[in-house]
């Protein structure tokens, strides 16, 4: 059904109806807005990955992760309440 769907004279046709459509004008300040749209995006891109890179490298990756709670000085007793429950280990006095 759509074996020959896209040939290459529809391209062409394509391609004269948006000249005939945009002007000869404007064409190219159109094909260079888009050029430069594109080399700011790059160029954030690129931005981008540096800065991800930087902050990677400059982060420890094998250091603990602090504790949720703080522990209480040895000796202190604390009460225990609900935690047990809550998925929580107990402290130990």
């Amino acid at each position: 059904m759509f074996r020959n769907a896209l040939q290459p004279w529809h391209l062409v046709m394509v391609g004269l109806v948006i000249a005939v459509v945009f002007g000869s004008k404007k064409l190219p300040d159109t094909a260079r807005a888009l050029g430069k749209s594109l080399r700011i995006l790059k160029s954030e891109a690129r931005a981008m990955r540096a800065e991800d890179a930087a902050s990677t490298q400059d982060a420890p990756s094998t250091e603990a992760p602090a504790p949720l709670t703080p522990t209480p000085p040895p000796g202190e007793v604390t009460p225990t309440g609900d935690r047990g429950r809550q998925g929580l280990a107990p402290s130990n006095p």
